[in-house]
């Protein structure tokens, strides 16, 4: 249990209660624990998605039209993160956000577990909607807990809320994939839902212990804008409804209607997004010169993820065909790939976090942009280590488990010289107009990189063929040898933010 973690505060005037979690604030473990039954229920979910795609007994689409719905559901994830740090920012505030948020996300998790497949892009919809509404604002809140920017405990605390992500991403593969499986797909969906309402009752339970701030709306809407908001929105969805209405009356409706503009919305979204922040002149000369510095963070996270994120589509695919997934004689499913990542974060978390303070405790630390061109790096050379099993498979044979495993293994390397720096500079550069939006920010990232494995996966490339691979690996090594080139001019316009 979370309590039995606390000991005595650090200092005081610690933000939240009079005992920590780990030396931090005892509201972390409020967040914490929410986000690993939350990270349960989503990745439990992804698992299975990829397969359930793919399945005789599920939709048996074709792997490239799977890989297409996988990518535009996971982009969508992240692109809604921005109304949902939107939400957070002028309507509920951070704290309200998160627990409607979780509601959704068990309501969608149910609807998937309905035996029926024309529920199923449903339950997927309602699922990305919660999920975007709950990861900004939760994020926000884990920043609420500390004592501004130069808080030195700052970082090591997102990385402790990185692990609790990781926790629950690692048992959910092997509970909620092996029923889905071995049991009943539609099992494993309905096991999701049980996650979501346990993270959901733990965070009403455990919200005395945030800060104040969490439940304040930073900047409300006023009546007008209120009312221009709702304007705007039932002119966007009626010109849809009739969009779809008249293509579907037409009989020339097919799931690429759906499938083009959401990813073409994934990479011009992100985009627009930061031309918009970027160009406000309510912004002070520091603030402009910390986003200029931000864009540079943004396209190597995106390059990142667009690899990263194949692992549960590409790589999950190719080693349901032509992977040997046995240990030992053993054969174990093939859902269970997706608990390597984040049992090695849990195991290597703790050691990059005291190895940061170590480093910075001699003023040898990397700077955030080192940081981040090394995770690109790292993750083309996983790619290019993706080679060698893709050459066995053309050979007609099975490629050993093992080399999932240590393409994984390089890929949460990079992972975390990359991922929780990425959230912990985010919060640290936001302008204050963009508190909660900023991270929704961050994660259209994500967005821009998933949406481009769906147009790639749309227009017929086979992403499992060699050259595509090589030549994905290839883009990330030579973007994060671009990167740390300019690495002492992007820490110019980092203004104080190391």
């Amino acid at each position: 249990m979370a309590s039995s973690l606390t000991k005595d505060p650090v200092r005081p005037g610690t933000p939240g209660t009079g005992t920590t979690f780990f030396g931090h604030p005892r509201g972390l473990a409020t967040l914490f624990m929410t986000e690993m039954w939350e990270r349960f229920s989503y990745y439990g979910m992804r698992a299975l998605l990829p397969l359930y795609l793919v399945a005789p007994g599920g939709l048996n689409l074709n792997a490239g039209t799977a890989t297409a719905i996988y990518s535009v559901y996971v982009s969508l994830v992240y692109l809604l993160a921005m109304p949902g740090g939107w939400f957070g920012d002028r309507v509920w505030g951070p704290r309200k956000t998160v627990a409607v948020a979780g509601a959704v996300i068990m309501l969608g998790h149910l609807t998937l577990a309905l035996p029926s497949s024309g529920t199923f892009y449903a339950g997927l919809g309602l699922v990305a909607i919660g999920s975007g509404l709950l990861k900004a604002n939760i994020s926000t809140m884990v920043g609420h807990l500390y004592d501004g920017p130069d808080d030195p405990r700052r970082d090591g605390g997102f990385t402790v809320f990185y692990m609790g992500i990781n926790l629950g991403a690692f048992a959910a593969p092997l509970i909620i994939g092996t029923i889905g499986e071995n049991v009943n797909w539609h099992f494993g969906f309905a096991l999701a839902a049980l996650g979501m309402a346990l993270g959901l009752v733990q965070f009403l339970l455990g919200s005395r212990h945030l800060a104040a701030r969490s439940s304040v709306v930073p900047k409300p809407l006023s009546a007008e804008e209120k009312a221009g908001t709702l304007r705007k929105a039932a002119v966007w969805a009626g010109i849809a409804v009739v969009a779809y209405a008249i293509v579907g009356f037409s009989g020339h409706y097919t799931l690429n209607w759906i499938l083009v503009p959401l990813t073409l919305l994934g990479v011009i979204i992100p985009v627009m997004v930061l031309v918009n922040i970027k160009r406000d002149k309510e912004l002070d000369r520091p603030e402009q010169s910390k986003m200029s510095a931000y864009i540079w963070f943004f396209a190597a996270a995106a390059v990142f993820w667009m690899i990263y994120d194949q692992g549960g589509s590409t790589l999950s695919i190719f080693a349901d065909s032509s992977a040997d997934n046995t240990v030992l004689g053993w054969e174990f499913p093939v859902s269970w790939y997706q608990s390597v990542n984040p049992v090695l974060i849990m195991a290597m978390a703790p050691v990059f976090a005291w190895f940061w303070l170590a480093l910075n405790k001699r003023g040898k630390e990397p700077s955030t942009i080192v940081k981040f061109a090394s995770g690109l790096v790292l993750v083309g050379a996983s790619f290019f280590l993706f080679l060698a099993p893709l050459s066995i498979a053309d050979g007609g044979h099975k490629a050993a488990a093992m080399w999932l495993v240590a393409i994984y293994f390089v890929q949460t390397v990079g992972e975390l010289l990359l991922s929780p720096v990425g959230l912990s500079v985010t919060t640290k550069m936001a302008p204050a107009k963009y508190a909660s939006q900023m991270m929704g920010v961050w994660f259209l990232a994500v967005t821009a990189g998933d949406a481009t494995t769906g147009l790639l996966s749309i227009a017929g490339v086979d992403l499992n063929k060699n050259g595509i691979v090589a030549m994905e690996a290839t883009l990330a090594v030579v973007a994060g040898f671009a990167v740390w080139m300019y690495r002492k001019r992007v820490k110019e316009l980092m203004g104080d933010v190391r």
